[in-house]
């Protein structure tokens, strides 16, 4: 099976939910390949995503096991390494716990191979707030998180800290991946802000997020606060910083 995609999942600690869904990421008509970077989770989520590797879905379905919990932001840049080296147009980014759509993967895709936008992020905030079952704090303080760092960087973005998004392969080929610095979700931050700099044009798809029902989140207090301070250096950094250009 040919695909010219590649959803990149983390996973540790998914086994109530990894099967389920990338089994509904197959069943779409536009056909994906699925890249889950394994964190050595101890429930057996790698178990499953082998399981259906051996007996389903061996040409389409990946996996790169980790010897432990590296980190967010490591974990998809090892998956877009894997994925430029294999040849994929474009990467996406999305959860295991079916908070980002698998039915929204499509119109990120055509965000980018038909609306021809470097980088498509699957937005909770720019028509109103789309989050369903968050606790009304947390989703005061990702709202605000988004307006501060669109504040601070200058990124046109109106979720800037989005986690579900598409990736054309210049993008990742243009950015130096090894230099980027943050593990948590901050990493959200800075590759948004880089592809900026570099020039990449950043385009938003309305979708509605929805908290995790099954296992359990990975969000703390100290993300954000990474990611709060984290912003400041970025913007530091942007002054001094030369970032490589999109081709033109």
């Amino acid at each position: 099976m040919q695909s010219d995609s590649i959803v990149i999942i983390p996973t540790y600690n998914e086994r109530e939910n990894i099967e389920k869904i990338i089994r509904a990421v197959f069943a779409l008509e536009k056909q994906f390949h699925i890249l889950i970077v394994e964190d050595n989770s101890p429930d057996g989520t790698a178990l499953i995503v082998r399981h259906l590797q051996e007996t389903e879905f061996a040409d389409c379905l990946f996996m790169i096991e980790r010897k432990g919990k590296l980190g967010l932001g490591t974990a998809y840049i090892t998956g877009f390494k894997w994925g430029l080296a294999h040849g994929y147009e474009y990467v996406f980014e999305m959860d295991a716990d079916f908070s980002h759509a698998p039915s929204d993967l499509p119109r990120l895709y055509a965000k980018c191979a038909e609306d021809r936008y470097d980088v498509a992020i699957g937005s909770r905030y720019i028509m109103g707030v789309n989050v369903v079952n968050w606790p009304m704090g947390r989703v005061l303080m990702s709202y605000f998180a988004s307006k501060y760092v669109r504040f601070i960087t200058g990124i046109p973005v109106y979720d800037t800290t989005a986690g579900f998004k598409c990736y054309r392969r210049e993008v990742l080929e243009t950015i130096e991946l090894d230099k980027i610095r943050f593990k948590g979700y901050a990493f959200q931050i800075e590759m948004k802000y880089t592809a900026y700099k570099c020039g990449f044009r950043i385009g938003e798809v309305p979708v509605v997020f929805v908290n995790r029902e099954l296992g359990t989140s990975k969000m703390s207090g100290g993300i954000f606060g990474e990611a709060f301070f984290g912003v400041m250096r970025l913007r530091w950094d942007g002054w001094f910083r030369r970032f490589p250009q999109k081709n033109t």
